[in-house]
């Protein structure tokens, strides 16, 4: 299954106010909507990490790269991917005249975490230096867009570290997850594996006592390589009730 690890950077939208609370900006005060800056992106069986941005090559080359990207993928991996990175990125291909991409599963780990657990703050930063997996690259904050949006070459090269590093920060935290992910998509589907974990691909399986239904019993097993559980398809006992 190839699964891809995504993260984009956006423009903040530009527009003229008259203050700075409960402030209503209209449409028409608007001068510059917001845009995707940039993107990385990295499979999870392979080392090297895509990068595109608008100031190194081009909206054309960053949009075609990423829309590849994505048709190829079986399965994409995001921090709040759901409601920021993918409806912005298929605005860009909407505007580009671009065609959707071949369907993939989107694996949020924002909603892991948020359904999951209780972290003392459920930022993507926050929840990774927690489970010690190292953080987001530093840098000086809005400032950075500021300088990229000016075309400050060395801005730019901050922006990228950023970016790449987000994505490795991503990819890390869902290989620790990926036993909690009750939504994974099932590796097996692709690969016509008939005993192996669901999750990750390992066939190192071991018995954990079984899973009951109403009427059925099934084996349950426990990955020695991610953790996850899964339970075997063919069930063990069980009653009939067709006539009933």
């Amino acid at each position: 299954m190839r699964i891809l690890t995504l993260d984009i950077e956006t423009s903040p939208a530009i527009a003229y106010v008259w203050g700075l609370h409960k402030v209503y900006v209209a449409p028409s005060q608007v001068i510059q909507p917001t845009r995707v800056l940039c993107f990385a992106a990295k499979w999870t069986d392979e080392k090297r990490i895509v990068y595109r941005s608008e100031f190194h090559h081009g909206p054309d080359e960053m949009l075609d790269t990423l829309w590849n990207l994505l048709d190829e993928a079986d399965a994409v991996v995001h921090y709040n991917g759901t409601s920021f990175d993918i409806p912005h990125i298929q605005r860009e291909f909407l505007l580009a005249g671009l065609m959707p991409p071949s369907p993939y599963v989107q694996i949020d780990l924002w909603r892991t975490v948020r359904s999951q657990f209780r972290f003392l703050s459920n930022k993507l930063d926050s929840v990774a230096q927690a489970l010690e997996l190292g953080g987001k690259a530093a840098h000086e904050g809005f400032g950075l867009w500021e300088k990229c949006l000016a075309g400050d070459k060395a801005a730019w090269s901050r922006m990228q570290k950023y970016n790449v590093q987000d994505v490795r920060l991503t990819e890390s935290l869902y290989l620790n997850l990926r036993p909690w992910i009750k939504s994974h998509p099932n590796v097996n589907l692709v690969t016509g594996a008939t005993h192996s974990c669901p999750r990750c691909g390992s066939l190192e399986l071991h018995k954990r006592g079984l899973v009951r239904s109403k009427v059925s019993s099934f084996q349950q097993w426990q990955c020695l390589s991610c953790g996850g559980y899964s339970r075997s398809q063919r069930r063990l006992d069980g009653v009939d009730l067709r006539n009933v």
